[in-house]
């Protein structure tokens, strides 16, 4: 198919409807996870996950979407977005399933990843539809309304979560994802065409596989570091040598390709070069910070999970508030005066968790994650417009690969530094106080905080439970300060690659053919 059919109104908005489903989804599940890791850590309610097997349960998910997304539009040009998508949707509802009933910590890293390579098979997709079903004004409308899908996604996950873990088991969050998943393949066959594009682009095997086991040994070795609590190790320093190899080779292999997926002859040009490099750090410290969030509301603080999620709703309503906030402010100053402060202040919120404590009054965490969400939601979608809209068009497709890959390997990276930061200064922090426990005690006592609690309710030794919670405290302290300096290092490469001023002209809108071709 090379045109697109005229499609009558109403089918339009069943077809939005269609693809806000399933954006919900993706959402949904990018949010529950973080309020579960608490329960997946408890070795009664849960799968006892140390914190490096948690930091793989919530990464492996993250690097599979990130190393296979920037294919998965080939895929669609190729095969047709319909194909793809429902692909996608059946691997995502059948990796689901896996994760609600696995049985250890190894199976649900395994399933998360799974469930990862459905998300790169449906997101692509599922703006290649969008762009194919609607024209003219008609597309920023759709475009304006499929968006709100993230911010109820943002809002609804966390207490979804809540809800689900105060009155089931941990896999219901998982489980929840099948019929969904069900009613959208359903709407798929029955409502959308299979859009394909004219011109078909190549796929990048060799690009996949590097960038996919140059992260993953990346990342293992960071995560390692956090388990054995030392960096000298062969075991540590080794991977992540060989990772930043691969990464390095890959990223020569892709200057060599004619038309490739990921494009790093795009990092020549001064603003899309630094405004991804900043959205990068960014996202490594939102991952870190929300990682160390999960485990300091239910975990220190006690909060039930149906508690945290609510208290985690001030960071989506300020994200959601945040976004176009900045767009009216953009256009009144300029990109550089309202983001570089933006990242600044979001930054100052990352550090600002190295002053909650045991006693903090909700109200104070509350103003931190609403001010944390609302300057988060100022820079990411400012800085994502301006750099896709100042690529010619030609580009656009490739310039999204890259800003969307670069953004989820600050995160998979984010989670791992984040918590390997956490479990090393814990380790340290908790070993005076085990002193004369018996040594299977103590082995447990240093796997984490949860377990340390635990066991000190095993062994009816309240002391150690005590002992741990200040453990944490410290870890996150320290951790907190670590991650705002890596955030401010962001606001700091804005500050020196955006343009002053604001831009002069209007921002070309695509006609329909180029549009398609970028997606």
């Amino acid at each position: 198919m090379t045109a697109p059919p005229m499609l009558p109104k109403f089918r339009q908005q069943l077809i939005l409807s269609v693809l806000m489903l399933c954006s919900l989804l993706i959402w949904l599940d990018n949010t529950v996870l973080s309020t579960t890791l608490e329960t997946l850590a408890d070795p009664v309610r849960g799968l006892a996950a140390n914190p490096g097997q948690l930091q793989w349960a919530t990464g492996s998910y993250t690097l599979a979407f990130a190393t296979l997304m920037f294919s998965a539009g080939a895929l669609g040009d190729r095969f047709g977005h319909r194909t793809v998508f429902s692909s996608g949707l059946v691997i995502f509802a059948g990796s689901s399933l896996w994760a609600a009933y696995a049985t250890d910590a190894g199976q649900l890293i395994a399933a998360r990843a799974a469930m990862g390579v459905g998300s790169a098979l449906i997101t692509p997709a599922m703006m290649a539809i969008l762009i194919w079903t609607f024209t003219g004004p008609a597309r920023a409308a759709a475009i304006g309304i499929f968006s709100t899908s993230a911010g109820v996604g943002m809002a609804a996950g966390p207490v979804l979560a809540g809800f689900l873990l105060d009155h089931f088991w941990w896999g219901s969050v998982f489980l929840i994802n099948v019929p969904v998943a069900a009613l959208a393949l359903v709407g798929l066959a029955v409502l959308v065409p299979n859009f394909r594009s004219p011109t078909l682009r190549p796929l990048d095997p060799a690009g996949m596989l590097l960038s996919i086991s140059g992260l993953v040994a990346l990342a293992y070795g960071l995560i390692r570091a956090g388990q054995v609590a030392a960096w000298s190790r062969t075991d540590v320093w080794a991977p992540i040598v060989v990772g930043l190899v691969l990464l390095v080779v890959f990223v020569l292999v892709e200057l060599r390709v004619k038309v490739p997926s990921f494009d790093p002859r795009l990092f020549a040009q001064r603003t899309f070069a630094g405004g991804n490099v900043a959205l990068g750090l960014l996202l490594f410290g939102v991952a870190a910070i929300t990682f160390y969030n999960a485990f300091y509301l239910q975990g220190a603080l006690g909060f039930s999970p149906m508690k945290a999620g609510l208290a985690n709703i001030p960071t989506a309503f300020g994200a959601l508030a945040g976004a176009p906030l900045a767009s009216r402010l953009v256009r009144r100053l300029s990109l550089r005066l309202v983001t570089v402060p933006a990242l600044t202040v979001a930054a100052l919120t990352m550090g600002g968790y190295g002053f909650l404590g045991l006693q903090t009054p909700l109200v104070w965490i509350e103003i931190l994650l609403l001010i944390q969400g609302l300057s988060i939601g100022m820079v990411i979608g400012p800085v994502t417009a301006a750099l896709i809209s100042d690529l010619p068009l030609e580009q656009a497709g490739a310039g999204s690969a890259v800003t969307n890959t670069v953004r989820q390997t600050g995160s998979v990276i984010g989670i791992a530094v984040g918590g390997t930061i956490m479990s090393i200064v814990y380790r340290r922090a908790i070993e005076p106080s085990l002193e004369g426990a018996p040594g299977p005690v103590q082995d447990q006592a240093r796997v984490s905080a949860e377990q340390a609690r635990h066991v000190a309710t095993v062994i009816h030794r309240p002391a150690l439970a005590q002992a741990a919670d200040n453990a944490f405290i410290h870890a996150m302290h320290i951790g907190a300060g670590w991650i705002a300096v890596i955030a401010l290092l962001g606001a700091a490469v804005l500050l020196m690659t955006l343009p002053a001023g604001k831009k002069k002209g209007p921002i070309r809108e695509p006609d329909d053919e180029e549009a398609r071709s970028s997606v």
